[in-house]
């Protein structure tokens, strides 16, 4: 017992002592700890009468103990509230929640004037806050603050800002010359949209010109617009489209859009490439004629195949140096189950697929027609090279079955799935570009379902950003970051801090002193 009060007398002035740091987050909880600290050093004095006069000696040692461990505690404090304001961060959550993507780090670093972001709300939003001081953290070109609209009817006005409406205003050169971006406050604010949503509106206020984009449709290609509305049924029409392709490129600052070559006779002179997405009937004779001449004064062309489609442009693309087969790539080792579906890492020398092959990351095939790199019977100035490859134990299926088998006279090995082709077209009259660029993929469904997969979205939109020579957007863009954070309230929170920052190093504390005073008593 004599023992067993020692120790109360020392946790109870450790209690006592550190009630000081307690009150500073919660006054309940303070009050708890000095009413036990003094119940204990109460046991203390009733079962240690006899040590009255060593008093001093008991009081020097448990009260240097516990300022001991009250400066340890403030030490943390002090170092935590440093390294919040000053210090370095870690990101340690599995989908990278709060880390900026590549792609938002090069468009930082290419920021060449003052950007600043205005958020009106009626008080900060600390995930927005969060998210814009990360920005801030990556260049001197940013600044950001938050405005409550009730009090900025000035800003209001000039930024078209509806009352009630929660906007972010992204404003680059703010002065007489300024031009701004207004984006929706409430996607800022989400975890899985924000860096999305506020470095597109960068990318869209730095783009000096919009690149445009045509997509020819009159084949069977699959549409640029997403499904509508049937006006006699009322019900949504099941139709694939490139609903989602369009947006992404819209983001990315290009302007994209549908044409007819037949009714246009040309392609547009504003063109910075043509899409062929899917044709499933023949090219006439004279669209082929047009694309040639276009691609013979250094035009760009992005062209998407798929499992029994007939374009008619095989001719053309073959004086381009890409073959297409007729059969579908099969790799019956890499995916018993699914042979079709392959999946490769192995890539090409291009700058398009550079991002994936440092990141070691896969795009995914579901099914891919093969293509045959020709070096004969090509155009003068054509270099045509594997853009991604699979495995060597594939081969190019002839006769399409459940369960595929390498036949004899069916070609095998590292079989390309798309490829890119360049042309030197300097001499050219009334030329469009000193380059003709063509990239070339077997699968339409890189467009679709493959389409979700953050590789496979990277790979098209760096292809498209290859074709037209804007190289600055080849990039791994921000993922869709699944939604993995917990809610918690300023009480959950301060809740949280006193257990961490009091309670837990407290307990540590008086366990130690237990463990030391009953090895003393022994």
């Amino acid at each position: 017992m004599n023992t067993f009060g020692k120790i109360a007398g020392g946790v109870g002035l450790l209690l006592v002592l550190t009630s000081i740091i307690t009150f500073t987050q919660s006054t309940t909880g303070g009050l708890i700890k000095v009413v036990l600290g003094a119940a204990l050093l109460g046991l203390w004095f009733a079962t240690n009468k006899n040590e009255a006069s060593n008093l001093g000696n008991s009081l020097f040692f448990y009260g240097s103990s516990a300022i001991v461990a009250a400066i340890v505690i403030a030490s943390l404090v002090a170092a935590n509230f440093i390294v919040n304001k000053r210090g370095r961060t870690w990101d340690l959550t599995n989908k990278k929640l709060y880390s900026l993507s590549p792609q938002t780090v090069n468009v930082l670093k290419e920021l060449k004037d003052p950007v600043k972001v205005i958020c009106f709300s009626e008080k900060p939003i600390p995930t927005v806050e969060d998210l814009l001081s990360r920005y801030k953290n990556e260049t001197d070109k940013l600044s950001f603050e938050f405005r409550d609209p009730n009090r900025a009817n000035d800003l209001t006005k000039k930024y078209d800002v509806r009352q009630g409406q929660l906007a972010a205003v992204i404003i680059k050169n703010p002065g007489p010359t300024e031009t701004h971006q207004l984006v929706n406050l409430g996607s800022l604010a989400a975890p899985t949209d924000g860096e999305q949503t506020l470095t597109n509106a960068l990318v869209k206020l730095n783009q000096a010109g919009q690149q445009k984009l045509y997509f020819v449709e009159g084949h069977g290609e699959l549409p640029l617009d997403g499904p509508t509305q049937d006006p006699m049924m009322g019900q949504q029409q099941n139709v694939r489209s490139l609903v989602l392709l369009k947006k992404n490129l819209e983001d990315d600052g290009y302007a994209p859009s549908s044409f007819n070559l037949t009714e246009r006779g040309e392609v547009p002179v504003d063109a910075s490439a043509v899409a062929i997405v899917g044709a499933t009937t023949a090219f006439t004779e004279r669209e082929v004629k047009l694309l040639e001449s276009y691609l013979e004064r250094g035009g760009r062309l992005i062209f998407f195949t798929d499992q029994g489609q007939d374009s008619g442009l095989d001719p053309l693309l073959s004086k381009y140096g890409v073959q297409i087969e007729a059969g579908i790539v099969a790799d019956e080792r890499q995916n018993a189950g699914q042979p079709y579906a392959l999946v490769s890492g192995t890539y090409g020398d291009s700058e398009i697929v550079r991002p994936l092959k440092l990141a070691k990351t896969g795009v995914l095939f579901l099914v891919s027609r093969g293509l045959t790199l020709l070096k004969e019977g090509i155009l003068a100035g054509v270099t045509a090279s594997p853009l991604v490859l699979s495995s060597q134990f594939a081969w190019i299926e002839t006769q399409l079955t459940d369960e595929p088998t390498l036949d004899s006279g069916e070609r095998s090995g590292q079989i390309a799935l798309a490829a890119f082709v360049t042309r030197d077209t300097k001499a050219a009259e009334n030329k469009r570009a000193d380059e003709a660029r063509v990239v070339v993929f077997g699968d339409t469904d890189l467009l679709m379902n493959g389409y979700r997969l953050p590789p496979n979205r990277d790979m098209v939109l760096n292809a498209f950003a290859w074709t037209t020579a804007q190289t600055q957007k080849i990039t791994i863009r921000p993922p869709d970051r699944e939604t993995s954070t917990l809610e918690i309230d300023q009480d959950k929170f301060s809740n949280i801090r006193l257990i961490v920052m009091d309670l837990m190093p407290t307990l540590l504390l008086a366990l130690g002193l237990t463990i030391a005073r009953t090895r003393r008593a022994r």
